[in-house]
């Protein structure tokens, strides 16, 4: 590699284009690329349209690309992103090397929250927020029409304590930790309540469930929906904490990193999933058998949800451990059976598990919950996942998560659309 330590009386060595391109390992036309989206800085020729650039910087970005590439898992077709918060292999995953059916198990959702945010475990955390914030979000959600759902109500509350929050372009650790401490409470409080005379305080398992099911809960069924939370807390890059991490690469705020995410949960890939399976399991309790179902399923083209799932060849460990709750709570049984019946008639042509979206089905189902609760249950929980990954991406570079577009459109430069008669000035042609 070429020296590139200064000359002496020479405070700073500069390259030329050419010269940052071949150390860079890169085309000229990238080496603009880089300093575009912010990750080199350039300075001009005096006389010249040529450029010049730091050594040491063009040095440090070559060997950080390369360490990147390195720890890249090889395929090239996918982005790697270094993250300390969720680790899954082997139809297991973990939560800063925890495992987190037993961390979700043992502990609330908020202390498995603070565990994520900063890998110290805070006995006993509950959440609270401020009453401006509570004003806000309620006051932005009844503000929609009625048959608004979940993830609506969640956005509008989102946006809304954002702009109340003098505070929110705050980066700082401390900062955004404190704005999970808030956001999340006021996430719940911003859905409309089912029973009249609840007052929100106490775990956030219990204030959730009161804008969720009109039944009183038992003990067993609060633990249910409490280690759900705890369970989807984080999955990795999944598609929303994605989004998330490229909003808080842009330097979004938190508010906004966490819209970002709830705006990509609705998808009935992602978030929203669970719903569909919800409606399933009505319709196989009512016919009373799997088979007629799953075959208008099947017949419409239609994949049956609840299913498989992309990085657990076995079971997902997080509907395993929702469904060993479930088994103990006599009203969830009915439609736990309805799920198992799902899982064998399935099994019969194509060797899929069941996904914690058909466990969370069987939750919502089983207590009176609307199919969309599921989805609530989902961005409430992963919204501490987004939470950390802000804080992961506001550590590293601004604008990484800015990959290149493999332009595949017309060979330009083409002429100005509009009438072929006339040149673009307006005179003929």
């Amino acid at each position: 590699m070429r020296d590139l330590e200064p000359a002496p009386g020479h405070p700073e060595r500069r390259l030329s284009t050419k010269e940052a391109a071949e150390l860079l390992g890169v085309k000229p036309e990238t080496v603009y690329a880089y300093v575009s989206r912010g990750q080199l800085s350039s300075r001009r020729v005096p006389g010249s349209r040529s450029s010049t650039f730091d050594a040491a910087e063009v040095d440090s970005l070559a060997r950080r690309n390369r360490r990147e590439s390195a720890a890249s898992p090889g395929t090239g077709t996918e982005p790697a992103v270094r993250t300390r918060l969720t680790y899954i292999a082997d139809d297991r995953y973990f939560f800063r090397g925890v495992d987190a059916v037993e961390l979700a198990g043992a502990h609330s959702y908020e202390e498995v929250a603070e565990w994520l945010w900063t890998g110290e475990l805070r006995a006993g955390a509950t959440f609270t927020a401020p009453e401006a914030s509570l004003k806000a979000a309620r006051r932005a959600a009844r503000a929609l029409p009625e048959h608004s759902g979940p993830a609506d109500r969640l956005r509008a509350a989102a946006v809304a304590s954002a702009v109340v929050d003098p505070l929110r372009f705050d980066l700082s650790e401390q900062a955004v930790v404190g704005t999970g401490r808030t956001l999340i409470p006021t996430l719940v409080a911003a859905l409309p309540p089912q029973h009249p005379g609840h007052r929100d305080e106490g775990p956030l398992a219990r204030r959730l469930w009161a804008r969720l099911s009109p039944r009183t809960p038992t003990e067993a069924a609060l633990n249910a929906l409490d280690t759900a939370l705890g369970l989807l807390a984080d999955h990795d890059l999944a598609a929303s904490t994605l989004a998330v991490r490229v909003a808080a690469s842009a330097r979004a705020h938190a508010y906004a990193a966490v819209s970002a995410g709830l705006g990509v949960v609705e998808g009935p890939l992602h978030g929203a999933a669970s719903g569909l399976a919800h409606r399933l399991l009505d319709e196989v309790l009512e016919q009373g058998d799997a088979a007629p179902v799953i075959a208008e399923e099947l017949r419409a083209g239609r994949r049956v949800p609840g299913l498989g799932h992309r990085l657990y060849p076995g079971e997902d460990p997080r509907a395993r451990a929702l469904f060993t709750l479930l088994a103990e709570i006599p009203q969830a049984l009915p439609a736990l059976s309805a799920a198992q019946d799902v899982v064998a008639t399935t099994a019969r042509h194509t060797p899929l598990h069941a996904n914690v979206d058909l466990a969370l089905a069987v939750l919502t189902q089983s207590f009176g919950m609307a199919p969309a609760a599921g989805e609530a249950i989902f961005a409430v929980a992963r919204t501490a996942g987004w939470i950390a990954h802000a804080l992961e991406e506001y550590g590293e570079r601004p604008l990484r998560m800015r990959p290149s577009g493999l332009y595949v459109g017309p060979r330009p430069p083409r002429p100005l659309p509009g009438d072929h008669g006339h040149a673009p000035n307006g005179h003929s042609a």
